[in-house]
């Protein structure tokens, strides 16, 4: 039995954490080979994928919008449509062209800011991309089980149930998961284009009777007039309640992460995928037209045909508007079929944005060495992500509308971010009119953030819940992966390898020396410091080596080794990089390797609070060097023979 249950926990951690992830065709941070840069799905197809995330909201968003505009909810949609069309399409149409390798306008933002603020910056915009994401599974599973429990021929039976069902397709999307998910474009293209057609029979049903019945079309414009007055005010009306309409938005975000899948043209490369920028362009395009036309018919025959009454909490059109006519004038058995395939939609829609957060995290938190060694496989951080979509839920009490906010913020800051993002593109690239056109639409969806935030600020509390724990946890694993060899790759020049060839031959010494003034005497006075500290002999030679630390935020980076002569007689190794320790400890091991001999380096105490150097070290890369350097060599190196020699004095 002892000897059993270790086995079994061996099992158990060696299958959590089996892999990185199955979802992307290259490992993260590999480059795709000339021959993959044109490989992938028709644009069409792709589309689908991101039509589980972006078409779903079908499921709700006519409820929404009547439930915030009331019976101004087609004005308001048609605000709602000019903004996708005019506003987000062009925005995210240049974002592929900016990043075609995926990586959307957090990675454009990213390059504009460096050092810690830089890193600060893009883990606020992840929080609100796991608002969005996540709020995205939670909403979509709450939606699904609405259309389940207000099926008619279920609704006695699951009517008080909902809450369980929302956490019971949660977990079923946890297991998926956990069991393994590949990417599903042939499934993503099947629900999508059943359930296109499904409304277009709704749409078309819904139509006719608005014509058929046309006192219905006259009754609301009577409505209307008697309640805004003139055509100024209802558009006037229209814009106050544009942001809580923030919904149909969603997708675009996602339309750019797939842009790897897309199919390019056989002579794309890597740099220049022109094929793919294409296709992205019209995978966007398409989505947004045929969304757009939706949204419209949708929210004016459920305002026209629906008693308002219906929409509200309790109500059977709440959170299924679409569902309730398909019942209504179809049939039971049609909204039937039509419930399980929004069900189908929905559900897959979670699917999709579990899969864009699991991709999302690894793109940056590893590059910053603020993720766990556990957080790179994907089971662990499904768990992760599942067990806070069940309080998410809890919180929100699986409730479709009371989610709405928190959903419509993370979409709009991401939205809003990549609208900036475009305008300094543009503005970089002296593009005039772009910049001044983007400029408009970054106001345009900064105006409706702080509009919805005010209004339902339940988004920006949960995007801050996101945002102190990404970074909490990020700043953690940071501190506890601080003393890892950092440096992927270390390069030599010619100097100085002939300075390494020359020491070979003896002993091998190096002095770690802070760069001054580096005249005659500053080199002279620390070989003499150095021999009178560590009583090394008159006749043993020196190498210096200086460190310049450049970007003390970056994690991981390579190392260029420069050799130069000074004053016709100081050999010196300079070397760039994000932390001296980790610099002078991969040189160290570099040179063991390379000659077989054990180097020694000499080092002088740095004056000052050892705990206040520490903190130097963490953010700034220096600090107490010589103790750090001899730890990532004994991380780096468990056998104490083998380990170059750090020597303090």
């Amino acid at each position: 039995m002892a000897t059993t249950t270790p086995a079994r926990a061996n099992r158990l951690r060696a299958w959590m954490l089996e892999g990185l992830s199955d979802m992307a065709k290259t490992p993260q941070g590999a480059q795709a080979t000339p021959e993959q840069a044109h490989k992938g799905q028709r644009w069409w197809r792709v589309m689908c994928l991101t039509g589980v995330d972006y078409f779903s909201t079908l499921g709700y968003q006519p409820g929404i919008a009547a439930l915030a505009a009331g019976l101004l909810s087609p004005v308001a949609t048609i605000v709602l449509v000019i903004v996708t069309l005019a506003g987000a399409l062009p925005v995210y149409r240049r974002v592929a062209e900016e990043s075609p390798r995926g990586e959307g306008s957090i990675a454009m933002l990213e390059r504009l800011l460096s050092f810690w603020k830089g890193k600060l910056f893009v883990l606020t915009l992840l929080g609100f991309a796991a608002t969005d994401f996540l709020i995205t599974i939670t909403l979509s599973a709450a939606d699904a089980s609405t259309h389940l429990v207000e099926n008619p021929h279920l609704n006695g039976v699951l009517h008080d149930k909902q809450m369980l069902i929302t956490l019971i397709l949660v977990a079923l999307l946890g297991a998926v998961f956990l069991k393994g998910f590949l990417e599903a474009i042939g499934v993503a293209v099947v629900l999508v284009g059943i359930y296109l057609s499904l409304n277009l029979v709704v749409v078309i049903s819904g139509l006719w009777h608005v014509i058929t019945a046309g006192h219905v079309i006259t009754d609301w414009s009577s409505a209307l007039t008697t309640e805004h007055g003139n055509v100024f005010a209802m558009v006037g009306v229209a814009l106050l309640v544009f942001p809580k309409l923030a919904l149909g938005l969603s997708g675009f975000e996602t339309g750019v992460a797939v842009m790897p899948h897309v199919e390019g043209d056989p002579t794309d490369t890597e740099e220049k995928p022109t094929g793919r920028i294409r296709g992205t362009k019209k995978l966007l395009t398409t989505a947004a037209v045929i969304m757009s036309a939706f949204l419209i018919c949708t929210s004016f025959i459920t305002t026209l045909l629906i008693p308002e009454d219906e929409f509200k909490s309790g109500g059977q059109a709440n959170g299924r508007a679409l569902a309730y006519l398909a019942h209504e004038y179809l049939g039971n058995a049609f909204g039937t079929v039509y419930d399980a395939s929004t069900i189908a939609i929905l559900w897959f829609a979670g699917a999709s944005a579990m899969a864009g957060l699991l991709n999302l995290m690894p793109r940056y938190l590893p590059r910053y060495g603020m993720a766990p060694h556990w957080a790179r496989a994907v089971r662990p951080m499904v768990i992760v992500f599942i067990l806070v979509a069940f309080l998410v839920t809890w919180i929100f009490d699986a409730d479709v509308d009371a989610q709405g906010g928190a959903y419509a913020t993370g979409v709009l800051v991401l939205i809003s971010s990549a609208a900036i993002a475009v305008t300094i593109a543009a503005r970089k690239a002296r593009q005039r009119g772009w910049t001044v056109g983007f400029a408009v639409i970054s106001a345009v969806f900064l105006y409706t953030t702080v509009v919805n935030v005010i209004e339902r600020p339940d988004g920006v509390k949960i995007g801050a819940c996101f945002i102190a724990g990404i970074i909490l946890v990020s700043l953690l694993s940071r501190l506890a992966r601080a003393f890892e060899l950092r440096v992927t790759s270390v390069t030599l020049d010619d100097m100085a390898e002939r300075f390494i060839r020359d020491m070979s031959s003896r002993r091998i010494r190096f002095i770690a020396n802070e760069p001054g003034q580096r005249d005659k005497a500053e080199y002279r006075e620390k070989i003499e410091q150095i021999r009178q500290d560590n009583d090394v002999p008159m006749q043993e030679d020196f190498v210096f080596v200086e460190v310049t630390v450049l970007d003390p935020s970056e994690f991981e980076t390579g190392l260029t080794v420069r050799g130069e002569v000074l004053h016709d007689r100081y050999r010196v190794l300079t070397l760039e990089s994000a932390s001296i320790p980790n610099a002078l400890a991969a040189l160290l091991l570099h040179v063991r390797d390379a000659t077989r001999c054990t180097p020694h380096i000499y080092f002088e105490w740095t004056e000052g609070d050892p705990f206040t150097n520490f903190l130097r070290f963490f953010l700034f890369g220096q600090g107490e060097v010589a103790p750090v350097t001899r730890e990532v060599l004994r991380e780096a190196e468990p056998d104490r023979s083998r380990r170059p020699r750090v020597h303090v004095g």
